[in-house]
């Protein structure tokens, strides 16, 4: 889909003054095909906020981080606002995630790392 060229994306943002400048994102074929994780390990200090992404494979009694983000808290606020925004926009569109296997009454889930299937 993204091979042997550079994609470019246009954005417009708002500068704190409340100019508009526009700014242009390239995206390169190798990180345009992303990182698939199915746990996110966050943590915090006072300046940052780190976020580590981990995949999780069946039967595998280990788990590597395949990628870490920090952002500072300004930012780390801005993703949270994004992400419910976005999660808002898919629901409309496609139902409610589901969020836990109904047995942790709500509370954080992670995935199975023993048994239950061959990888």
């Amino acid at each position: 889909m993204f091979k042997g060229s550079i994609v470019s994306k246009k954005i417009n943002v708002i500068m704190e003054n409340n100019e508009k400048n526009q700014l242009k994102i390239e995206l390169t074929p190798e990180v345009a095909e992303g990182i698939y994780s199915n746990l996110a390990i966050i943590s915090h200090s006072s300046s940052e906020f780190v976020i580590d992404f981990v995949r999780i494979m069946p039967g595998a009694p280990k788990a590597n981080v395949k990628s870490r983000i920090i952002l500072t808290p300004e930012h780390a606020k801005r993703l949270l606002f994004a992400l419910q925004d976005n999660v808002a926009r898919y629901e409309n569109q496609f139902g409610k995630v589901k969020t836990d296997n109904g047995s942790n009454n709500g509370g954080t889930y992670i995935p199975p790392m023993f048994g239950g299937g061959e990888a």
